[in-house]
């Protein structure tokens, strides 16, 4: 059966769920806004039959028992849920820092001293030290004058996009740029315009064509990107920002702690000075073992947000405790290069392994994500449902989130994980993927067969 077939046959499946879950009224209208009824219901808003809708797809389906669960201890190469342990391929602690006896102790230091929260926002009664600390490592770690740390990864990017560009600016961004990236793209007002992913050549005739008509012009992309696996061209893109007399801003989210030999991200990387990207944004809930993000930059763009931007203007501050979390770990990864090295290893040799057993990985290059292509956001989905019954977590990414055709699994691997622990994990894919192709097909089949019953009937 083909993909469009499958794909038909699901949104068959959700339009029969759809009015079985929200029947239509008998032999009246719905009671119009002024006189209440339906509008001043939350179980009548399209977003939550929606959400009833695909759960109920999912029961049928027997892949309702992924997300959301609750995980007990540490999540590193292995996790605990409901009791029992699973290979863990769904974590973003890179270089197993969570959890470290140092990072614990700064943790209690800080909490001891400040509290759990800043109780205000920086500008006004919620600056404390560790705040501080964090930024002037960060910036350090990038060469750059200056950092502003926010209590969100998300917000960081969709804030500082909002707040430095404007009406008369455009943003370029790569075309798998992440949510956030967009969303302060559209905030801000500026015009926006994707660029092919990671192709160079196409953003330079495109702003080869666009750049003259507009007053300021940000080029976006990501460090490492969270959902092939892949890296941008960095050398080129500051060539290019050069070119066309643009801003260039980087999202290192999944990229620190992972590129480079001692984990500083993509600059390291391709050994280019980090003085070419005029944004340094990443996020302190992976490698950081915190939670929130950070920019750095240059003294005056940095103050321009502390002053400016609603998401930290208006926001309590970092809770000090988490400050000092990110701040150890930063620590600890710059004084443990072998961590970086051993994430690494286990990156590559997970890609070639499983590219050696015949698995399409995408455009992955072995950092520390690596997807399984399947092709079907169903088959996915119960792949990892099997999986997850045999003792592996690893959580399928499906439509809308990428392309129907797109669907995948997603690896993340850390320092912790052995090569042994990988080859089991890939040899239960190989075994695993053709069966779960074969259920859907005949589970397919027998809905289409159903439903040319019905239309009998």
């Amino acid at each position: 059966m083909s993909d469009q077939n499958k794909q038909s046959l699901l949104e068959k499946m959700r339009a029969k769920l759809s009015t079985r879950t929200t029947p239509a009224p008998a032999g009246r209208e719905a009671a119009p806004a002024a006189h209440g009824g339906e509008a001043c219901s939350f179980k009548q808003f399209a977003d939550v039959k929606k959400i009833q809708i695909h759960k109920a797809v999912a029961k049928q389906w027997n892949i309702d028992s992924l997300y959301f669960l609750c995980h007990d201890g540490l999540a590193r190469d292995t996790t605990t849920i409901d009791g029992r342990e699973y290979l863990n391929f769904s974590t973003y602690d890179y270089l197993g820092l969570n959890g470290s006896p140092e990072i614990n102790a700064a943790v209690v230091e800080a909490l001891e001293r400040h509290g759990s929260t800043a109780s205000g926002s920086r500008p006004t009664s919620g600056e404390r030290p560790p705040h501080r600390a964090l930024e002037r490592s960060l910036a350090a770690m990038y060469n750059a004058e200056d950092c502003v740390a926010f209590v969100s990864g998300h917000a960081t990017n969709v804030w500082t996009i909002y707040q430095l560009f404007k009406k008369r600016d455009l943003v370029v961004y790569d075309s798998l740029a992440h949510n956030s990236i967009i969303q302060g793209a559209q905030f801000s007002g500026a015009v926006r315009m994707p660029y092919a992913h990671n192709d160079v050549e196409a953003l330079d005739t495109l702003l080869t064509a666009e750049r003259g008509h507009y007053k300021r012009c940000l080029i976006v992309t990501e460090g490492l990107f969270s959902m092939d696996g892949d890296t941008p061209n960095l050398p080129r893109l500051i060539e290019l920002k050069k070119k066309h007399q643009c801003f260039l801003m980087v999202d290192e989210a999944h990229a620190v702690g992972v590129l480079g030999a001692t984990g500083r991200g993509i600059a390291e990387h391709y050994g280019v000075d980090p003085a070419g990207v005029d944004i340094w944004m990443g996020t302190l809930s992976k490698t950081l073992c915190g939670c929130g993000g950070y920019v750095a930059g240059c003294a005056e763009m940095v103050e321009c947000l502390k002053y400016l931007a609603p998401g930290f203007l208006y926001s309590v501050g970092m809770s000090p405790p988490v400050a000092a979390a990110s701040k150890a770990a930063l620590d600890m990864m710059l004084r443990e290069p072998q961590r970086v090295r051993a994430l690494q290893d286990i990156g590559r040799y997970c890609l070639d392994y499983a590219r050696g057993k015949g698995l399409d990985t995408g455009r992955s290059e072995g950092h520390s994500i690596v997807p399984v292509m399947v092709g079907s956001s169903i088959e996915a989905a119960v792949l990892a449902s099997r999986l997850f019954s045999k003792g592996v977590y690893v959580i399928p990414i499906i439509f809308p989130v990428v392309e129907e055709r797109a669907a995948r699994l997603r690896f993340f691997l850390s320092s912790h994980h052995t090569r042994e622990q990988v080859r089991q994990v890939v040899d239960l894919v190989v075994q695993e993927l053709p069966q779960v192709r074969e259920q859907v097909a005949a589970m397919l089949e027998e809905q289409q067969q159903g439903d040319a019953n019905d239309m009998q009937d």
